[in-house]
C-alpha cells in the first residue's frame, strides 16, 4: 500500500483557527485602511508567531500562535487657543480661534459662531 499523504500548511492545524486568527486581524487592518481619520498610505501589519515547545521525549510539539496587528494611528487633530483677560475682571480666559471674526459671513454664506472657551478649574483658596 502506497497511499500518498494529505499534507497541509501549519496555517491550516488547530481545526482552522489559525488561519481564522490571521483572517481577523486582516478585518482589523482592512477596517483601519478605510478608516478616514488615518493617514492612507500608512504602514500596516500582520505578525504571526508561531511558538513551537516540544515534550522531553521529542514525540509531541505543542504549537501556540500569536497573531497581531500593528495599525496606523489616527491623523493629529490641532487647534489654536488664545489667552487673554476678561475686561473687567481680569480673569483668565482661553478661547480657541476662529478662522473669522464672530458674526462675520464667509464665502459659502456661513455665519462665524463665536469662539469656543475653555472650562479652566477654579483656582484653589
Amino acid at each position: 500500500m502506497n497511499e500518498q499523504l494529505d499534507k497541509k500548511s501549519i496555517l491550516e492545524m488547530s481545526m482552522g483557527a489559525i488561519l481564522e486568527r490571521v483572517d481577523y486581524e486582516m478585518e482589523k487592518v482592512l477596517n483601519n485602511i478605510l478608516d478616514l481619520n488615518t493617514k492612507p498610505t500608512g504602514k500596516r501589519k500582520i505578525t504571526i508567531s508561531l511558538e513551537l515547545v516540544p515534550s522531553a521525549d521529542r514525540k509531541t510539539i505543542t504549537v501556540q500562535t500569536v497573531a497581531k496587528s500593528t495599525l496606523c494611528p489616527t491623523e493629529p487633530i490641532t487647534t489654536s487657543l488664545y489667552v487673554t483677560n476678561q475686561p473687567g475682571t481680569g480673569e483668565m480666559v482661553v478661547a480657541e480661534m476662529t478662522p473669522q471674526m464672530p458674526g462675520q459671513y464667509a464665502l459659502d454664506g456661513s455665519i462665524q459662531e463665536p469662539p469656543k472657551i475653555l472650562k479652566l478649574p477654579s483656582a484653589a483658596v
